[in-house]
């Protein structure tokens, strides 16, 4: 299936979500004004250092990864776990570090905790994905192994993607960068490289047997896709169980894609933006022959990182929507759809001027987002208490 562009929504249809209550100094707790009802926005956690990933347990504690290397417990009373033992070391240099963390899907039977990282080896460093078991007193993770590591290792600190994703077939999605520098990028259209690609592998890291190119001379078979630049947010689509995901451009184009096996996403002969340094992209063109289009993409950028799509019934008007956060525009966007046609934007908590990473949506239907600060917060967003 070929999805057709549709062009960015720039203007917003109400101005930017107006606080109606002023919270006391450090923790938020402010109500906003939404299209479609009021939300309170109030701290859960604060103190965490950088956040990146939040994965819900099922008892409805927070497993939380701290860019620096620490993955922790987070109660719903905000109080923080020490760091756990048995996390692998990472290069957490620049924007490299302990990155996300999933869930098996049978982590009820089997306890098993997903962490992405950029992992220091010969060469430089790359993305890598290990996988341990949480031990029953939550204090450590477990037979930590290394099931997928990013070829080649490079001397960069930038774009290491990466979010994870499991598929309902129980396929883990790895979302990964292009390592930013121009001596890199263009790897992003080798399928010899992983760099700028969305790899699928089976929980154990081995390869599924029907990913598209297994079996085709000088691929690498655990590619999906293709043609990325630095993905860093994705989530699967409630109805059709597809995956979704946003990327950074450069000075302009952020973009939604819908990565289908074995497509080509274009970057970096494509893009919607420029060079940091003004310069064209690739061939300046926006478009190529038998290079996918975004279904969505956004010039200024927003800085586009974690995804979710709202399906819960706290918050009815917001059902069927896909949030996004934005690290640059320092707001959570949230998108109507029409099928794979985005038909409308809004853009909510911006007078809170945060970094926004990741957005989950918790078992008590609220949203939860993680703030990229040095003294990061959890923020709940969930709906107002009626006068």
């Amino acid at each position: 299936m070929r999805i057709a562009r549709t062009a960015a929504l720039t203007a917003v249809a109400l101005p930017l979500a107006a606080c109606l209550t002023v919270a006391d100094a450090g923790a938020v707790d402010q109500t906003f004004r939404t299209e479609k009802a009021a939300v309170q926005v109030r701290t859960i956690a604060d103190g965490l250092k950088h956040p990146w990933g939040l994965a819900f347990l099922p008892d409805g504690r927070m497993l939380v990864t701290e860019k620096e290397g620490n993955l922790r417990i987070v109660g719903a009373d905000g109080k923080r776990s020490e760091p756990l033992r048995g996390v692998p070391a990472v290069d957490d240099r620049d924007q490299g570090g302990l990155l996300d963390v999933a869930l098996d899907p049978d982590f009820q039977l089997n306890r098993l905790v997903y962490l992405s990282f950029s992992e220091a080896g010969d060469g430089g460093n790359s993305t890598a994905v290990a996988r341990g078991s949480l031990s029953g007193d939550g204090r450590s993770l477990d037979s930590v192994t290394v099931i997928f590591s990013q070829k080649p290792k490079v001397r960069s600190t930038k774009h290491f993607g990466s979010r994870l994703v499991f598929d309902r077939q129980g396929h883990l999605f790895v979302v990964l960068g292009e390592r930013s520098d121009e001596q890199f990028r263009t790897q992003a259209q080798d399928l010899n490289s992983h760099l700028g690609k969305i790899v699928r592998i089976n929980p154990d890291g081995s390869v599924p047997a029907d990913n598209p190119f297994v079996g085709q001379a000088g691929a690498l078979p655990e590619i999906w896709s293709y043609g990325h630049r630095n993905a860093q947010g994705a989530a699967l689509h409630p109805q059709t169980g597809t995956l979704w995901m946003s990327e950074h451009g450069p000075r302009g184009g952020d973009e939604i894609n819908i990565p289908e096996a074995g497509k080509n996403y274009g970057w970096p002969v494509v893009s919607y933006g420029v060079n940091y340094n003004g310069t064209p992209v690739g061939t300046g063109k926006q478009s190529a022959p038998g290079m996918e289009q975004p279904i969505h993409h956004w010039t200024p950028v927003i800085g586009a990182s974690g995804m979710e799509f709202y399906t819960a019934d706290a918050v009815p008007g917001w059902k069927d929507s896909l949030f996004n956060g934005g690290l640059a525009s320092k707001e959570l966007v949230r998108l109507e759809l029409d099928g794979t046609r985005v038909t409308h934007e809004e853009r909510l908590l911006g007078g809170l001027g945060k970094r926004i990473r990741q957005v989950r949506q918790g078992p008590d239907g609220a949203l939860y987002l993680l703030t990229d600060e040095s003294r990061g917060e959890i923020l709940r967003v969930g709906p107002a208490a009626k006068p």
